[in-house]
């Protein structure tokens, strides 16, 4: 099986399936590992309305989504926070589909789709106890820093340079930029 990654409306209903996937497991490793329990699940309907992933819609930021097989199986945002800036969020593969390289791949896509939002910078932040996702960024080249936000559950933060792909890749970050500028 393959995967192809493409970018989809945060509103959707596949978007939605995977968000909910994807704040089940990482809400209920927090919970499991300070309380010794799972997650509320009056608790988890609320921050999963409450988080709805505007901030990843177009123009200033792209969810994709990754489907292996045809199959939604994995999901990874980005969103500016500043002209130059961009942050990677919600980087996430169904427990079925890891081990099949999904999440390279989306991370891969999702530093291609902060490019084209004019970005030179990626930023992340991450918990602790998520020791994938922090040897997942190493392998690919992000370092870690200090903190870029004051998230209260953030614990390691992650950057790396976006090379712009030679010439043509300046050109249409170049125009964008000055498109960005005079929408202002």
């Amino acid at each position: 099986m393959t995967w192809t990654i493409a970018p989809e409306p945060y509103d959707s209903a596949v978007a939605a399936g995977l968000w909910r996937a994807y704040y089940t497991e990482v809400s209920d490793r927090w919970y499991l590992l300070h309380e010794g329990r799972r997650t509320d699940p009056d608790e988890l309907e609320r921050e999963v309305a409450a988080h709805t992933g505007a901030e990843l819609d177009p123009p200033s930021g792209q969810l994709l989504v990754g489907r292996y097989g045809g199959t939604p199986a994995g999901s990874a945002g980005v969103r500016l926070l500043d002209a130059a800036t961009a942050e990677l969020t919600r980087v996430f593969v169904l427990p079925g589909a890891r081990g099949t390289g999904g999440a390279a791949l989306l991370v891969a896509a999702a530093e291609r789709a902060a490019r084209e939002l004019g970005a030179a910078r990626i930023v992340l932040d991450t918990r602790g106890d998520l020791v994938e996702a922090r040897a997942l960024y190493a392998r690919l080249g992000y370092t870690e820093t200090g903190p870029h936000n004051a998230d209260p559950y953030a614990e390691h933060w992650f950057a790396k340079a976006l090379s712009w792909g030679g010439t043509r890749g300046r050109r249409r970050a170049a125009a964008r930029g000055r498109s960005r500028t005079a929408r202002r």
